[in-house]
């Protein structure tokens, strides 16, 4: 069984994947993590970010792994860095390279080949598992989803302005929609959820009673 989550940054689909998947027994896949893995390492590396083949070449050598909570890269731990403000201003040119994307689509479905998955993303439900049993997508006001993501970087220990942060996540948004190659878009098919007023809980309830039934009903 393949569930999709979608939406724009800040919705709440990681967290809501994550809880998801663990009441229904499922794995969860982060693949926004994956992406954010393959910039981290182009960074590390000094990748030409105009050099777009560098990068891919560099994608197909990773390793990156999913371990529960955690993003291992090359078998270091990232989970924390990869959220951090240097990546999320770089992760485009990972997100945006058309062979990048294509190297990354193949890995999250031959994950999916061995597991049953609550998968999240921007493309989940249109290109990667167009046949998933439930797709989601996830909606939140501009200034929740800011809002939210100040607040994961404080944790942090960064220090951000809620102007620069929705400076650039409405740049982001922009960016997702226009992609050429695996754009943010809801699937024909796809439940929409606005996050908006609800608690994290309220939204996975509302989320498990809808994939429950969908799989009695299918």
């Amino acid at each position: 069984m393949i569930v999709t989550i979608d939406g724009p940054a800040g919705a709440g689909k990681s967290s809501a994947a994550r809880l998801l998947a663990k009441r229904l027994g499922l794995r969860f896949l982060d693949t926004g993590a994956m992406y954010r893995a393959v910039a981290l390492a182009g960074l590390q590396a000094g990748v030409d970010w105009e050099d777009a083949q560098s990068l891919v070449d560099l994608a197909h050598s990773l390793s990156i792994d999913m371990e529960r909570d955690s993003v291992l890269l090359n078998g270091q731990d990232v989970t924390e860095r990869i959220r951090s403000q240097e990546v999320t201003a770089i992760v485009r040119h990972a997100a945006d390279n058309p062979q990048v994307r294509a190297w990354l689509v193949k890995l999250q479905r031959d994950i999916a080949d061995q597991h049953d998955l609550v998968t999240e993303g921007r493309d989940q439900g249109t290109v990667v598992f167009p046949g998933a049993t439930c797709k989601f997508f996830l909606t939140a006001s501009a200034e929740v989803r800011a809002q939210r993501r100040a607040i994961q970087l404080q944790g942090q220990g960064e220090i951000v302005s809620l102007d620069d942060v929705l400076k650039q996540q409405n740049e982001r948004d922009d960016r997702d929609s226009e992609r050429q190659v695996g754009r943010l878009a809801a699937a024909d098919d796809a439940i929409h959820v606005s996050t908006d007023g609800l608690s994290q809980a309220e939204v996975v309830d509302r989320l498990e009673r809808l994939v429950r039934e969908a799989v009695r009903d299918g």
